[in-house]
């Protein structure tokens, strides 16, 4: 697949609160704030946006869940990612939007 320049965008989704460094809500684009993001949480996503960044999907849609994806290859998907910090339970939520739709 080729890179069709998209831009990233990652949102922390769900906090249980017992992360010192993000709180829900919080907003990113990758890879401008890499620097603000911890890089066990950043780590974890790598592969993940690494895939969405060359158009690609993975194939799970977490259906009936608080983490069902939109998947649009034209368009806005998403994708649900943990820390892997078993203390922290941070979700973040990477979303792919092809650049010509900023």
């Amino acid at each position: 697949m080729v890179n069709q320049n998209y831009n990233i965008f990652i949102e922390i989704f769900e906090s249980d609160g017992f992360c010192n460094r993000h709180k829900v809500g919080e907003k990113f684009k990758y890879p401008e704030d890499n620097g603000k993001i911890c890089h066990w949480l950043l780590d974890s996503m790598n592969s993940m946006i690494r895939v969405l960044n060359y158009g690609g999907t993975l194939p799970w849609t977490y259906s009936d869940t608080p983490y069902e994806k939109s998947i649009d290859l034209n368009g806005i998907t998403t994708e649900f990612v943990r820390c892997p910090d078993p203390t922290a339970r941070i979700v973040a939520k990477i979303t792919r939007i092809p650049s010509s739709n900023d």
